[in-house]
């Protein structure tokens, strides 16, 4: 694509051995001939915790530097020679992301930023603002929307993860199940409920699309997925690649909004997961327009099908 604007080639990533950085970093990787360099900032617990993982990028040709997250020197040190800095940190250190954006404000070098957005959309009504688990996103942007003017951001809002939403419950089936190996599955709402979803693997696929798309402005929003479905639909079909009938239950919109209710009060290890589903659920996942296009990704998402294919493949 021939434009004035230049694309990233030098991209760092915080929090690349996690939930969905090992998406990410294994995408960067796969797509190595775009870029000219590739590393991740992490600790020396996580390089002593996951040390084959570590290494086997490292063999790779991925750059590991090894750091203190909430030290500036380190972090300003890391950001030499790269002009990217991708956050996939997990939700228990989003406000880490405000003295990195602080310091790539300041860098000579950094020119693009983008934040642990991953997940939910923070601003998709007047309601999000209210919304227990979108608050420290929140303060993020706000950071970001007052205090950088040099950096350009984009923010990649991806919905909920399909390869968590198709599998066992954690702690509470009442919160929607698809369990595998059992069989059954506890559907949300009446199950004909629309939720859009992305795949793992795409959400590193899309990542690097938009890394691959010239960002313009000073803050971009891209609102991507892979497909949209009903629960109904899932669990059709897993039951017909399954060649079971299973076992089904349903919890009603009322019956979650109470549980989740009362998970917050109990201070609940899942209460965010109750939230999430019930935002889900209430339409929070669907837009008029989606940004696939917009970045070149039309049509090369996962579909449904296939994704039931791999998550049976790997139960397996």
């Amino acid at each position: 694509m021939a434009t004035d604007t230049p694309l990233p080639k030098k991209v760092l990533v915080f929090g690349a051995t996690g939930l969905i950085g090992k998406y990410i970093i294994q995408e960067l990787y796969n797509a190595r001939s775009s870029f000219e360099k590739i590393g991740f900032f992490t600790s020396k617990t996580t390089v002593e915790n996951k040390a084959d993982e570590v290494n086997e990028w490292k063999e790779k040709g991925v750059e590991i530097i090894v750091g203190d997250v909430n030290s500036e020197d380190d972090v300003n040190k890391a950001y030499e020679g790269y002009d990217t800095v991708v956050s996939a940190l997990g939700r228990n250190a989003i406000l880490s992301q405000v003295p990195l954006l602080k310091v790539a404000e300041s860098s000579p070098t950094i020119k693009y930023f983008y934040p642990s957005e991953y997940g939910t959309d923070i601003e998709y009504g007047p309601s999000s603002a209210a919304e227990k688990p979108h608050q420290l996103k929140l303060q993020v942007r706000k950071y970001i929307r007052e205090h950088t003017k040099k950096l350009k951001v984009t923010y990649l809002v991806t919905g909920p993860y399909s390869d968590l939403y198709f599998g066992p419950a954690g702690g509470d089936e009442r919160v929607g199940s698809f369990n595998l190996k059992e069989r059954k599955a506890t559907l949300l709402g009446n199950g004909s409920e629309q939720i859009s979803f992305t795949t793992m693997k795409d959400v590193g696929r899309l990542f690097v699309a938009a890394l691959e798309t010239p960002a313009t402005a000073h803050e971009r929003i891209l609102k991507v997925n892979s497909f949209t479905t009903t629960g109904k639909e899932a669990l059709a079909e897993f039951e017909e690649q399954t060649g079971a009938k299973w076992e089904v239950s349903y919890t009603s919109l009322e019956e979650l909004k109470r549980l989740e209710e009362e998970a917050w009060e109990k201070d609940s290890p899942i209460k965010t997961v109750f939230t999430l589903h019930r935002i889900w659920l209430e339409g929070g996942t669907l837009y008029k327009v989606r940004s696939n296009g917009e970045i070149g990704f039309e049509g090369k998402e996962e579909r449904l099908k296939e994704h039931v294919q791999e998550i049976i493949a790997k139960h397996d």
